[in-house]
């Protein structure tokens, strides 16, 4: 009971009680561009998030358990339309690249890999959208990222 109170307290106020908070965020954020492409998290990217989480933060169980709970929190904006859209997200992960260089660095393309292969294979048009999305974020970690 202690640590579900301990772990609201530590979402309602991150920006505040957690250590390099934006880098945790940013990381979220293109987390849940991969996840919410289409709308829903299934349960393999549910395990596949859980496992990216604990591979980042594989010294620290509550920083990988914070940064799954801000991708649910971010989807759940997105798929509520609480102050938050996908099209909104990509432009948001644009300018925190632009402006902060060393979030380019945080753009693993290897770990994002394994959130696109989950997706059916019979979904063609689900595929190419994340690979968009996948380009997107090359893009933006060859242009940004330091050399």
């Amino acid at each position: 009971m202690f640590k579900a109170f301990k772990r609201k307290v530590i979402k309602m106020f991150r920006e505040f009680l957690v250590y390099h908070n934006s880098s945790l965020e940013f990381r979220a954020k293109i987390l849940t561009l991969m996840v919410s492409s289409n709308g829903e998290i299934d349960e393999c990217e549910k395990q596949k998030l859980k496992e990216i989480a604990h591979n980042i933060y594989h010294d620290d169980q509550e920083r990988a358990d914070l940064l799954i709970d801000t991708v649910n929190e971010y989807h759940n904006k997105i798929i509520t339309k609480n102050g938050l859209d996908f099209e909104h997200l990509i432009m948001i992960v644009e300018r925190e690249t632009k402006q902060v260089k060393r979030f380019a660095q945080k753009i693993d393309m290897d770990m994002l890999m394994q959130l696109h292969e989950c997706l059916p294979e019979e979904d063609e048009e689900e595929i190419l959208y994340q690979k968009r999305i996948l380009e997107f974020l090359q893009n933006l970690k060859d242009e940004y990222g330091e050399a």
